[in-house]
Formats: structure tokens, sequence, C-alpha cells
């Protein structure tokens, strides 16, 4: 078992990173961390369930405040939603859903 279940691993970044919005060419301001930082800084605050602007510099996530305003910008764009659906049709696909247990609504 991971002793840090925030971090995201190779495999888990290879379905993700596609999903994601692209930064525009020339954005204001420091150069961004990078997203997979800021995913990670996103499953450490909600792992751990702290504040946002508790989460440590010292980690390397980003502030609290980035890695918040990253996951909206991801909410927006319905990365989560298109991963899910993803994860999903693996799982299927591999026989691990037990379909029996699914509840559908209209």
């Amino acid at each position: 078992m991971n002793t840090r279940p925030w971090t995201v691993d190779d495999d888990l970044w290879a379905l993700i990173e596609p999903l994601l919005p692209p930064w525009p060419g020339r954005s204001p301001g420091p150069r961004p961390v990078a997203d997979r930082l800021c995913l990670q800084g996103v499953l450490y605050v909600l792992y751990n369930d702290i504040a946002w602007q508790l989460l440590p510099l010292e980690l390397g996530f980003g502030s609290g405040q980035t890695c918040w305003r990253r996951l909206e910008r991801w909410q927006q764009a319905d990365v989560f939603d298109q991963l899910h659906r993803i994860l999903l049709a693996e799982l299927n696909a591999a026989g691990e859903l037990d379909w029996s247990r699914a509840c559908v609504t209209s």
C-alpha cells in the first residue's frame, strides 16, 4: 500500500493528462505549477480533510489557492466526468464491475 495515497502514479497520470485543458500559449505571471503536482495537492487536501490555505508549501504542490483554482478549471472542463467514464469502461472491459448492484435513474 502506498504510504502517500495522494501520489498519482504514472499509469493513472497517463489517463488523466490528456483530459486536462491546455494552458494558453502566453499566460501572465509566474510559470504555473505542474498539473500533476496540483492534482496531488488537491488529493492531499481531500485525504487529510484540511482547509485549502493549510496545504503545506514545502510539499511542492503549490499553494492551496493554486490547487483550488486548478480544480475549479478542471471541473469546468468536465475532466472528472470524463475520467469516471474512462475508468468505468476499463473496469467493465476487465470484468471488474458488479452491475447487479447498479442503480439507474432518468
